[in-house]
């Protein structure tokens, strides 16, 4: 159990301004604790730190108390609340083999999965009906095979991933990792609430930020070495050639983790950035077992449950007919009109039986999407 006084001291070394994560780490480095860093004589600090971080670390941020009061409260208030500190036993390995892991994190759920091998799922926060398809299903998938996914909680491909996991939790499987860019005191997006809710109660929140801490654009970029890191390898299912998603790869290739992408149409914009990931390298996936095979360290039979392929002769045959014209590209009425010689007011009631099954999406622009399982 973490003291009040050792929580006092790691604040202290972390909200001092201008100390940073490197120079923290120097110093924890010399002396083992926390508390023990302000105990340091004045040549091991300047070994350690500038002129400007001593003057820092000499004396207490004017917050530091209302901060300790805040947390040791919030740290006591539910016993799925925690702290994860740098030299604890279940620090995950796979964080201290990179290069800037954090000193201190703050848990809300099962603090168990950090242990367990776990892979990243990331994406466009608008994504087609289809890339929330996929993430949602090769989530459920990943989780059946026993890999905790990790993702972000924001909205599209994350929020999907999120829900996929815990859908895999409920039938047995692994369940889900979100990092926040906040303090676990906030919830944003705000439409996570409830989901964020369900992985507190079913699987882990995790944010390296001080609980109070609002929605700072910078944090967001930064937590995403967190979610690479924490895996073994970083699944892109949709996005745009310039996206935060495409930085979450980069940082997973950086780190030695394998990278994986999800192919899509040569006219879908979403689909760029999937592709360029190809080119440069990474695995193109069509399946969770293409995943599976190359993660060696996952045992050989923690296999995927696959949904079971939905058999589309027990669509009506009209809506079967429908759907073979569409093929998986977008396509607008008229263009799918032309292609089956249907009546516009026939085609359109069709169309929308088979939205309404969930078999197809409406997109902008009047343009129509066939869904698939993965």
């Amino acid at each position: 159990m973490l003291e009040r006084a050792e929580l006092a001291a790691w604040l202290r070394l972390l909200e001092s301004p201008g100390v940073g994560l490197e120079a923290a780490r120097r110093l924890l480095a010399q002396t083992g604790s926390a508390q023990a860093v302000f105990d340091l004589p004045g040549d091991a600090w300047q070994a350690a730190s500038s002129p400007a971080q001593r003057a820092s670390l000499s004396k207490e941020p004017d917050h530091l108390a209302d901060l300790l009061e805040q947390t040791w409260v919030w740290l006591n208030a539910d016993p799925r609340h925690d702290i994860l500190l740098l030299g604890d036993a279940d620090y995950p390995t796979a964080l201290l083999q990179t290069a800037d892991p954090p000193l201190l994190l703050y848990l809300q759920g099962r603090r168990e999965l950090l242990g367990r091998p776990a892979v990243a799922v990331v994406g466009s926060r608008s994504p087609t009906a289809q890339g929330a398809d996929n993430a949602r299903q090769f989530a459920q998938g990943l989780s059946q095979a026993e890999l905790t996914v990790v993702s972000g909680m924001a909205l599209g491909i994350d929020g999907a991933a999120h829900r996929g996991a815990l859908d895999g939790a409920l039938a047995g499987g692994a369940s889900t990792l979100a990092v926040m860019g906040t303090g676990l005191d906030q919830t944003y997006p705000r439409r996570h609430l409830k989901l964020a809710q369900e992985i507190s109660e079913n699987g882990l929140l995790i944010s390296e930020y001080s609980l109070g801490t609002p929605v700072l654009p910078q944090n967001f970029p930064r937590r995403n070495r967190l979610i690479a890191g924490l895996s073994l390898g970083c699944l892109v299912v949709e996005a745009a050639l310039k996206s935060g998603s495409l930085i979450t790869a980069r940082l997973a290739s950086e780190a030695g983790r394998e990278v994986f992408a999800i192919p899509g149409s040569i006219h879908s914009p979403l689909s760029r950035g999937c592709h360029e990931l190809i080119r440069q390298g990474a695995k193109l996936v069509e399946r969770v077992e293409d995943i599976l095979d190359e993660l060696p360290s996952v045992q050989a039979g923690a296999r995927a449950k696959q949904a079971p392929v939905e058999d589309e002769s027990k669509l009506p045959p009209a809506q079967s007919q429908v759907l073979n014209l569409m093929g998986f590209d977008p396509v607008s009425l008229d263009s799918l009109a032309q292609r089956g010689a249907w009546p516009v007011a026939e085609l359109s009631g069709l169309l929308l039986e088979l939205e309404l099954n969930g078999e197809i999406a409406r997109l902008a622009g009047q343009l129509f999407q066939r869904r698939k399982k993965a």
